[in-house]
Order: C-alpha cells, then sequence, then structure tokens
C-alpha cells in the first residue's frame, strides 16, 4: 500500500513516529487474515501504519518493526504510477474506501503489480480512527481486478441474505457494530449475528476480509 507521493527510498530510513500500541481489536482485525494487512492512524503525523500482520511481512519481505510508525509510502519507488498514488491519496482524503492495482516494491527491491485497499475506519462516536490496509499480488499475466476480483466477489456476495448483505455494505464503509445498529435500528448483538454469518458463509477468517471482498464487488 502507498497512499501518497513515490518514494526514493529515504522514507525507508526515516524514523518511525512514536505512538501508543493501538488497541486490542485492532490487531484482532487484520492478525488472522491471509491477506497482507495493515493498520494506519491517521490522527498522527504523515499517517503512520500502526499494525501489520504475518501476510504482510511476508509478502513485502518488510518486518514489523521495520514498518510501524512509518507511513506505507515505503512500499512506492520509480516505476510507482504518480495517478494511482493520487487515486489512494483522494481515498484518504474524502474517507472512502479505494482499490487500485499499482507497481510497488518489496524490501530487496523486486517490482510486484499490488491490488491495494484502503478504507476508512470510525470509532463509535463517528470519527475517523483509522485506515484498514491490504495487499494482493496480481502476476502481469492476470486479468485486472475491476474484472477478475471483481467478478469473483460479486457472484459470492449473491450467497448472502438482504440483511447480511446490507450489514456487510456498511461494515465496509468504516462503520462499528454499534453504528450498523443504530443505522438499521437493529440491536448491536444481531448486527454482530449477520457480521458473523456472512463471514462464515463467505469463509472469511477476519473482518479485514470482510471489507475487501465488499470493495472489490463495488458495494
Amino acid at each position: 500500500m502507498s497512499d501518497g507521493k513515490p518514494s526514493n527510498g529515504s522514507d525507508k530510513n526515516q524514523p518511525p513516529v512514536s505512538f501508543e500500541p493501538p488497541p486490542e481489536w485492532v490487531l484482532t482485525l487484520i492478525e488472522a487474515s491471509p491477506i497482507a494487512s495493515v493498520v494506519s492512524d491517521p490522527r498522527l503525523p504523515d499517517n503512520p501504519l500502526v499494525a501489520v500482520n504475518k501476510a504482510f511481512e511476508e509478502l513485502t519481505g518488510f518486518s514489523a518493526e521495520e514498518c510501524v510508525g512509518r507511513n506505507c509510502r515505503f512500499l512506492a519507488g520509480e516505476g510507482t504510477e504518480p495517478w494511482l498514488t493520487e487515486r489512494i491519496r483522494e481515498g484518504v482524503r474524502e474517507r472512502k474506501p479505494v482499490l487500485v492495482e499499482i507497481l510497488n516494491y518489496k524490501k530487496d527491491g523486486t517490482p510486484f503489480r499490488n491490488a491495494v485497499l484502503v478504507a476508512p475506519i470510525y470509532s463509535d462516536d463517528d470519527q475517523l480512527q483509522f485506515f484498514l490496509g491490504s495487499q494482493v499480488e496480481v502476476s502481469e499475466d492476470q486479468s485486472s481486478v475491476s474484472i477478475g476480483r471483481q467478478r469473483r466477489a460479486t457472484e459470492a456476495l449473491k450467497t448472502l441474505s438482504p440483511r447480511q448483505l446490507e450489514v456487510t455494505r456498511m461494515v465496509a464503509s468504516g462503520l462499528r457494530n454499534k453504528q450498523v445498529a443504530a443505522e438499521l435500528g437493529l440491536s448491536e448483538k444481531t448486527v454482530k449475528m449477520h457480521r458473523g454469518l456472512a463471514m462464515e458463509k463467505l469463509g472469511l477468517s477476519s473482518s479485514a476480509d470482510l471489507v475487501r471482498i465488499a470493495v472489490e464487488a463495488g458495494i
């Protein structure tokens, strides 16, 4: 994931921003996901990463210690498309989910085509709290995420009930269970039930994966 200006490599050497460890639910959001995932905190200077999962470390070659406290633009490089980084910046500015395929670089300098999702996460009092990011490496001979992954995500979501689909859509927009419950006039327990059933039907292991499949499908 890169949320801004292409890097000339200097970002990798910048000292990390100091911050308090994120709450446990933030770590739970991504740690079980088999998809490379990160969480950043836009309330801190330069929107640094505050959590990354093992899959992200394995995909990029960067350890968690090398990532946390730094803006994720260290994945960008000479070939990173500026018009695509601008689309990500726009999503961050407007606090809307965005999904793009962009050229990023691993720690050893290897370029890779990266299907990047960035989505907001709001607090219970409707304040922007974090951004969720996830990355899927796309080989050069694979069809575009807008065709292949979107088609698969759309078909998968057809297995959900209307209520499960509605809850999934609202979760993907960054709302927490309490906010979804208020919007739909349901109890928080009922929202958790629908969210859990949706994840079970889709075979997903984390809420981060639920957000990604919803954004891929364009809901």
